[in-house]
């Protein structure tokens, strides 16, 4: 009973060797460089969100609730790669076999988390525009709490199955890793029996979260622009663009390269080029991170002029 356990654990290497970006060694000073600034910045820009929105007693919304929460997704994803990502640009390659599956588990658990959140805010933004007068007694403390609880159950329910198919496959040959992360796909080839299990459980949870989550993004912004368009004034009109139009856009930033990264993985080196393929995979574990707080930073009045107000109130102590 415990000779095919013991002989698969035994197979399994001590470590793995992650390579950076495959066919760019060249490149890994520069990108080194270039992602620990934007990890400084995510840092910075993130930890600012929380901290107006945590000691500001007017930004108490449902929305900046949600975008708090956002803002400790964004660090956390982040924050799971880039230290690691970066010693690998500078030559520190290997990762253990139990680092690399704990990475690989909260950066798709943080990815999935975050398609949840932005369902939760596009809907928050239908509420506040379609129902106005229903916004308090709809989205109560009770309701925030839950649906943030729902969006974590959500992404660990996903990410578990995923994690130990991937974790129990055999790995007796190779333990190169051709990523600058431990992505799934990456280390599941790597593997000595067949990948494709889990490669199609991700790629089919993957599609079914993602779609489902934007084709209910879709339709709120849908009933949205309506009363947007249906309201008699300009300037509420503006208002709520404005509002929606910094939503939209961290979409765009956070599904496009996502769901494309998805896709090229699954295609393979023979559709893509693997370097394009880990460098649109870095990107989209670093770029919305780093420009979501700015973003909702310039495009959001009420959090801009606080934030603004808080960091004078700092220099001014000083």
């Amino acid at each position: 009973m415990l000779g095919p356990f013991y002989n698969h654990a035994m197979e399994n290497p001590a470590t793995f060797v992650l390579v950076g970006i495959p066919g760019l060694p060249s490149s890994h000073l520069w990108l080194a460089v270039s992602v620990s600034i934007m990890y400084v910045i995510a840092l910075l820009g993130n930890s600012l969100i929380v901290t107006v929105i945590w000691m500001d007693s007017t930004l108490q919304e449902p929305m900046y609730r949600f975008l708090c929460v956002l803002a400790v997704v964004d660090v956390a994803m982040a924050s799971s790669v880039v230290p690691k990502m970066v010693s690998i640009f500078s030559g520190r390659s290997s990762i253990s076999f139990t680092a690399c599956f704990t990475q690989m588990y909260f950066v798709h658990a943080a990815t999935a988390m975050e398609t949840g959140l932005l369902l939760a805010m596009a809907f928050d933004r239908y509420v506040a525009i379609c129902k106005p007068l229903h916004y308090k007694t709809i989205l109560t403390p009770h309701v925030l709490l839950g649906m943030n609880v729902t969006i974590a159950v959500r992404a660990a329910t996903f990410m578990t199955p995923l994690s130990w198919m991937v974790s129990h496959l055999p790995f007796c040959d190779s333990n190169v890793v051709l990523h600058s992360y431990c992505e799934h796909i990456a280390v599941a080839r790597l593997a000595c029996a067949d990948p494709r299990p889990s490669t199609l459980y991700s790629l089919i949870g993957s599609s079914v979260t993602v779609g489902s989550d934007v084709a209910f993004i879709a339709a709120s912004y849908n009933l949205i622009l309506q009363a947007v368009f249906g309201l008699s004034s300009k300037k509420a009109q503006m208002k709520a663009l404005g509002t929606c139009g910094s939503h939209v856009g961290v979409m765009a930033l956070y599904y496009l390269p996502g769901m494309a990264s998805i896709y090229m993985a699954w295609l393979g080196k023979h559709a893509v080029p693997l370097h394009i393929q880990v460098l649109l995979a870095d990107l989209y574990l670093i770029i919305p991170p780093t420009l979501n707080p700015i973003i909702y930073g310039l495009r959001t009045k009420q959090l801009r002029k606080r934030t603004w107000s808080l960091l004078m109130h700092c220099l001014l102590e000083h």
